[in-house]
């Protein structure tokens, strides 16, 4: 397993960091996440795939971009990896409305199923999807093929936009698409976490009325009324401040494992919020708000859970790659002291560690064991790892 990363700033005299590195291969995956400008200047991209022609290149549009401890806005960064004994394989889908996640997740999880299949990364659209319903039709996918891998991913950024995200697939930027890759094989080691920090605060209350990922009705209270009461000042700059804001939903009482849910969008006239995943008629929510120290903290849970997975099995001199695919809510509520978090779970890695990721409208990843879940507001992290 070879891993080398670029990055690409118009803004430089050489744009790109370095030359193209020569690990073009049918077993090489080539990582792109990018600013959303990009969608309207893709040389750089055509550059890449006329360098990687055997290659799987896969990548989104971003909220900022993940290299090592660094976030960089404007930018294109780029991990290749060629590995020397996994088989990988994409399939993309296209989603032209949020309805047909569920059915679009199931057909993707068969399209890439064979028996050595041991996980599968995705990469979403961010503003097309039902994220909580492309997880339910993964995980109906492995349960049909009767094969229980790692599913992990995230859904594009369009910074604070929220307008058009966008993914790659095959070095093709495609909107309202969903890709994903699969790798196969018993020498991949893949590892898992995500990690909050965030704390609930004021009542919990009652999911009377809602669709879908749209909430209307908060103990019979139009939804949104509810959450500007909440936002203050702050509720003029919705949906982006809703992001400093989250909900907590679980199913009762008894749920010890809420979800957490981020705003995608607001309507007025409904006096509604879209969210980035279900929001289940009668479960419970409570607003969520948190501060700079918890979710440094929990950056750094999530990047030592990630490795101990694998650990007895990583040596001192083969390369490990750590995707970090993090929350634009976090990246807002720390500010300038982002970097924090990245820096902090990259300490938990080993010195031939290679982190890229991005800053995402939600992440993709099992809870702890088990189903692949949605999350909001998380930093979740997918080590991969190659045995000699």
């Amino acid at each position: 397993m070879e891993i080398q990363t670029i990055n690409y700033n118009q803004q430089k005299i050489n744009a790109w960091s370095a030359p193209f590195p020569s690990l073009d291969s049918p077993n090489t995956m080539v990582l792109v996440f990018a600013a959303p400008k990009y969608i309207n200047d893709t040389a750089p991209l055509q550059a890449l795939s006329k360098n990687y022609p055997n290659s799987k290149i896969i990548g989104c549009s971003s909220a900022g971009e993940i290299t090592e401890e660094h976030i960089i806005d404007e930018s294109i960064t780029v991990a290749i990896i060629k590995f020397s004994n996994t088989t990988l394989k994409v399939a993309t889908k296209e989603i032209l409305k949020s309805a047909d996640s569920e059915a679009i997740g199931k057909d993707l999880y068969l399209a890439l199923f064979e028996k050595d299949l041991r996980g599968i990364f995705v990469l979403s659209d961010g503003l097309n999807v039902n994220g909580s319903e492309l997880v339910k039709g993964l995980n109906k996918g492995a349960k049909q093929a009767q094969n229980n891998v790692v599913i992990t991913g995230g859904l594009a950024g369009d910074g604070t936009e929220f307008k058009k995200t966008w993914i790659i697939s095959n070095g093709e930027i495609l909107t309202k698409h969903i890709t994903a890759i699969g790798f196969y094989g018993d020498k991949i080691l893949i590892g898992h976490a995500s990690r909050g920090g965030w704390n609930v605060f004021g009542p919990e209350r009652l999911i009377t009325f809602s669709k879908d990922n749209i909430l209307y009705e908060l103990d019979n209270k139009p939804a949104l009324a509810l959450y500007k009461q909440y936002l203050g000042k702050k509720a003029s700059d919705l949906p982006a401040t809703g992001l400093l804001y989250p909900l907590a939903i679980r199913k009762d009482e008894k749920d010890n494992q809420p979800l957490v849910r981020t705003i995608l969008a607001v309507d007025e006239k409904e006096q509604s919020l879209t969210f980035a995943g279900d929001i289940p008629q009668g479960s419970l929510a409570q607003f969520m708000r948190s501060n700079f120290d918890s979710l440094i903290t929990s950056a750094s849970e999530a990047g030592t859970v990630a490795f101990n997975m694998i650990s007895k099995e990583v040596s001192e001199t083969t390369p490990l790659l750590a995707i970090a695919i993090s929350c634009v809510g976090r990246r807002l509520l720390l500010g300038e002291r982002t970097e924090e978090e990245t820096e902090s779970m990259l300490e938990n890695f080993p010195k031939h560690t290679t982190q890229i990721g991005f800053y995402s409208y939600g992440e993709l990843s099992p809870y702890a064991t088990g189903d692949c879940r949605l999350h909001n507001q998380t930093m979740t992290v997918t080590t991969f790892y190659e045995r000699n």
